[in-house]
C-alpha cells in the first residue's frame, strides 16, 4: 500500500506549527557526541520536497540504537519544537513513532531555507490553513491510529519488499514567492500545556506544571565575584509521582518567598530548566527549575486530592548497611531512646547544638540518628518528652544523610524534614509489630562499630589476605579489620591547607594557596580569608606478621595515629621549622599497634587500575577487647584439639600481642629453627584449619575455622624440644 508523506510539513513546522503530526522520511543520522553520557543524534528530515536538520532528544536514543529508527524510516512527530539555534533553526524531537522502519527515499527532497517561507502574516495565516484543512494524502480515517496493521507490515522476506515498494508524492502545495521584510513578525502566544513534572526537558517553549510544594529551603545569603546575593529552593510533587526542585535567585526571592507555603498546589511556568546539582540536590529528577522574572506561579485555592501530600521511598535500617557514604534516604523506625542535645563548637568557630536517637525497625537492626541545630530544639526536645513518657513514636525521616564514620548514621541536613506519628500504611505497619513483638525484642546496632567483632560486610582478616582474596575488585568496597603497626609514613606531604567556608550542608576542604596579599584564596569559592583550615592527607605504610600494606588516612584517623592535629604538626614544621622536634613525634608513632578498619577499593588513575586502601578507624583501647576474644577462641580452640596417640613433645603455646602464655600438651610440629610455616598452610587447611605465615621462630598461626567466628590468628611460638 502506498504510503505519503505529509505535504509541505517542513515548511510548516519551521514556521511554528507544533500541533500537527506530521508523518516524515529520515534520510540521515549522525551521532554528534562519542561521550556516553550525552550521546546526541541529529537527523535529517524529510516531507519529500523539502528536508530540516531535528536533533533527537535523549530520551529517545534507544529508538536509534536497537534499529528501530534508520535510514529509510517514516516516523510520525508526535511531540516536537522548533528552536533557534546558532542563527539557524533545528527541530527538537521530543517524541515519535515509527510507522515504517525502512523504505526507499521517498521523492528528491533539497534542504529547506528559512527564506522559502511566505511573508509573515496574511499569507503564513492562508498556509497554515491550506495545512490544516488537508496535510495527509492518503491516510487513514482518523479515528484509526497508526499501527502495523493500517500500513499492512512487510513479509518476512522484508528485502523484497522494500524493492517493490514505491510510495508516491501528492504535490498539492508549491510556496509561494518571497516577500522580503514586509510582515509583521508572528509569536507564538498560546498558552502554556499542564504537563507532568516528569515529562519536563530543556527543549520545551512553552509548559506548565500542576504541583505540591513538599518542601521550602531557609532564605540563604551569599556573596562571591559578582556581589551580594540571595537563594531559596522548595520542592514540588505531582499527581504522577514526579519531583523537581525549584530555585530562585536575587529579585525572583522577593517575588516568590513569602508566596510560597508548603503543603499548597501552584500551578507553574515560564521557568528555565538546568542540570540538578547532585551535590545537594537528593530528588530523583536530572533537572532543575530556575524561576525567573517573567515566570508565573499561582495558587489553587482549592485542595487536590489527586497530589500527595508527601512522597517517600523508605529504606529498612538492614539495608542502610550497605549505602554508601553521603547517600541521601528516607528512613522510617521506631524512636527506642534521646539523648539529651549537646553543644558543639564547629570548624569554623560557630556553635551548634547535637542531639542523638535511636531508631528501630522489624528487621532486627537499629540506628543512630544525629540531629543538628534546631531539629535538637524542635523535634528532638518533643521526641524526648514523648519518650520520657513511655509513648516510643514512629519516626518518618525524609531526606536523610548516610554517615560511615563509626558504623553507618544518620544525620540530618537543611532538607530534612520529619514526620512524627505520621498516618500512612508503613507508620501503621510499623506501630502493630513493635506494639506486638517489638517492645521486647533485642536489636543490633548498626551504629556501634566495634571493631574486633565486625559485621557481614566487615571481618578481621591480615595484611596478605587482601592480595590472597583479591579484595577491593567487586563493584562495591570491601570493609576489614586488622591489626597492624605503622612502619612508616610520609612527611613531605602529610597535610594540605583547606578552604574553611560551607557550600550548603558541606563544608569546601578544597586546597587553598596564599595570594599575594598573605591571604589564602579558595579557587572554588572565589574568595579570601586570613585563616585557613589544616586537613590530614596522610600516607603511611602498615605491618602485621603476614605483610605491608601502603594506605592513606584522613582528618579524623589522621589524628588517631598521629596523636596531634594537623595545624600542629604543619606549623611546627613549616614556619616555626623545628625539624627535630617535628621528625622525634613521627618515629614516635612508628611501629605503635592499632586496630584498623580498613576501606578496600580498585579504583582507575589514568589507564592503570590502582587498589586504594583508606583507614576509616584507628584504635588502640581495641586490642585488649581482641585479645579477650584471642583467649576465649583459644580456649575454645584447645577444648576441640585432638591429639594423636604415641608420645610426643611439648610445645608453649602463647597468643601474640597477650601478657599470658599457657603451657599446653601438643605433638611437635616444628622446632624453633623452622622458617615461616606458610609451607604448612595446605596441611592444616585440609584438616579444617586456618593458618597463615608467621615470623621467624613461630610454628604456626592457625586457628580452628569450626570452632571460632570470625576467625582469629593465633602464634605457636617459642617451640620447646
Amino acid at each position: 500500500m502506498p504510503v505519503n508523506l505529509t505535504a509541505d510539513a517542513i515548511p510548516a513546522i519551521v514556521a511554528g506549527d507544533v500541533n500537527s503530526k506530521p508523518l516524515l522520511q529520515v534520510l540521515e543520522i549522525k551521532l554528534i557526541s562519542n561521550s556516553k553520557q550525552q550521546e546526541r543524534y541529529r537527523l535529517l528530515l524529510s516531507d519529500a520536497v523539502s528536508s530540516q536538520h531535528a536533533m533527537l532528544a535523549t530520551q529517545l536514543n534507544d529508538r536509534v540504537t536497537t534499529g528501530q529508527v534508520k535510514k529509510g524510516s517514516v516516523v510520525q512527530l508526535i511531540e516536537y519544537i522548533c528552536s533557534p539555534i546558532q542563527n539557524r533553526k533545528i527541530v527538537v524531537v521530543l517524541n515519535m513513532e515509527t510507522i515504517i522502519p525502512e523504505c526507499e527515499i521517498i521523492g528528491n527532497p533539497i534542504s529547506f531555507v528559512e527564506s522559502d517561507l511566505p511573508a509573515q502574516g496574511a499569507s503564513l495565516s492562508n498556509t497554515m490553513q491550506n495545512l490544516s484543512k488537508s496535510s495527509y494524502y492518503q491516510l487513514p480515517p482518523q479515528n484509526t491510529s497508526y499501527n502495523v496493521q493500517n500500513f499492512q507490515l512487510p513479509p518476512k522476506n522484508a528485502s523484497s519488499y522494500v524493492q517493490n515498494f514505491r510510495p508516491t508524492v501528492q504535490t498539492a502545495y508549491k510556496p509561494p514567492p518571497v516577500y522580503k521584510g514586509q510582515g509583521a513578525i508572528l509569536r507564538n502566544e498560546a498558552p502554556s500545556r499542564v504537563i507532568p513534572i516528569s515529562a519536563l526537558n530543556p527543549y520545551q517553549g512553552r509548559w506548565a506544571i500542576k504541583a505540591r510544594v513538599t518542601a521550602k529551603g531557609d532564605l540563604r545569603r551569599y556573596n562571591n565575584a559578582r556581589g551580594d546575593g540571595k537563594v531559596f529552593s522548595f520542592d514540588l510533587l505531582d499527581s504522577e509521582g514526579g519531583e523537581i526542585r525549584v530555585t530562585c535567585f536575587n529579585a525572583v526571592v522577593d517575588r516568590f518567598y513569602d508566596a510560597i507555603e508548603v503543603g499548597r498546589v501552584y500551578l507553574i511556568s515560564k521557568g528555565s530548566l538546568k542540570p540538578a546539582q547532585k551535590n545537594f540536590n537528593h530528588l530523583k529528577n536530572d533537572w532543575e527549575i530556575l524561576l525567573e522574572s517573567t515566570s508565573t506561579l499561582e495558587l489553587f485555592p482549592e485542595e487536590d486530592g489527586s497530589i500527595p501530600k508527601q512522597q517517600f521511598s523508605f529504606k529498612p535500617i538492614n539495608d542502610i548497611e550497605n549505602v554508601d557514604n553521603n547517600s541521601i534516604l528516607d528512613v522510617i523506625g521506631v524512636v527506642t531512646c534521646v539523648n539529651p542535645s549537646v553543644p558543639i563548637l564547629r570548624k569554623n568557630g560557630m556553635e551548634t547544638q547535637k542531639r542523638i536517637l535511636n531508631l528501630k525497625d522489624w528487621t532486627g537492626r537499629s540506628v543512630e540518628l544525629t540531629l543538628w541545630g534546631e531539629f535538637c530544639n524542635k523535634e528532638g526536645k518533643n521526641l524526648q518528652e514523648m519518650v520520657d513518657a513511655g509513648l516510643f513514636p514512629i519516626l518518618a525521616v525524609k531526606a536523610g544523610k548516610v554517615n560511615d564514620f563509626s558504623g553507618k548514621s544518620i544525620g540530618t541536613i537543611s532538607a530534612t524534614q520529619f514526620f512524627i506519628n505520621p498516618d500512612f500504611p508503613e507508620a501503621r505497619s510499623l506501630r502493630e509489630w513493635f506494639d506486638r513483638v517489638g517492645k521486647d525484642s533485642a536489636s543490633l546496632s548498626i551504629s556501634k562499630d566495634i571493631i574486633p567483632g565486625g559485621s557481614k560486610n566487615d571481618v578481621r582478616k591480615t595484611l596478605s589476605q587482601i592480595k590472597d582474596e583479591g579484595l577491593g575488585r567487586s563493584d562495591k568496597p570491601d570493609w576489614i579489620t586488622v591489626r597492624a603497626a605503622v612502619s612508616f609514613i610520609k612527611t613531605d606531604s602529610f597535610c594540605y591547607t583547606a578552604c574553611p567556608l560551607k557550600i550548603g550542608e558541606r563544608q569546601c576542604n578544597k586546597k587553598v594557596t596564599k595570594s599575594g596579599n598573605s591571604r589564602w584564596q579558595c579557587d572554588r569559592c572565589n574568595q579570601e580569608f586570613d585563616e585557613c583550615d589544616y586537613r590530614f592527607l596522610l600516607q603511611a605504610q602498615i605491618l602485621d606478621h603476614t605483610g605491608i600494606a601502603w594506605v592513606t588516612a584522613f582528618q579524623e584517623t589522621g589524628e588517631e595515629i598521629m596523636g596531634f592535629s594537623a595545624k600542629e604538626l604543619y606549623l611546627l614544621k613549616h614556619e616555626q621549622e623545628d625539624d627535630e622536634k617535628f621528625i622525634g613525634i613521627i618515629k614516635s608513632r612508628l611501629f605503635n599497634e592499632f586496630v584498623l578498619r580498613l576501606k578496600i577499593k580498585e579504583e582507575l588513575y589514568g589507564d592503570e587500575q590502582r587498589l586504594k586502601i583508606t583507614v576509616a578507624k584507628a584504635d588502640k583501647s581495641s586490642i585488649s577487647l581482641m585479645e579477650d576474644q584471642d583467649r576465649d577462641a583459644y580456649h575454645k580452640m584447645s577444648e576441640n584439639l585432638t591429639l594423636p596417640r604415641g608420645p610426643h613433645k611439648f610445645a608453649q603455646l602463647r597468643l601474640t600481642g597477650s601478657k599470658f602464655a599457657t603451657p599446653m600438651t601438643a605433638p611437635t610440629i616444628a622446632t624453633a629453627t623452622t622458617p615461616p610455616a606458610a609451607m604448612l598452610s595446605k596441611k592444616f587447611l585440609r584438616e579444617g584449619v586456618t593458618a597463615a605465615s608467621a615470623t621467624s621462630g613461630t610454628i604456626i598461626d592457625a586457628v580452628n575455622a569450626a570452632a571460632v567466628s570470625p576467625v582469629t590468628t593465633f602464634s605457636f611460638m617459642d617451640a620447646l624440644t
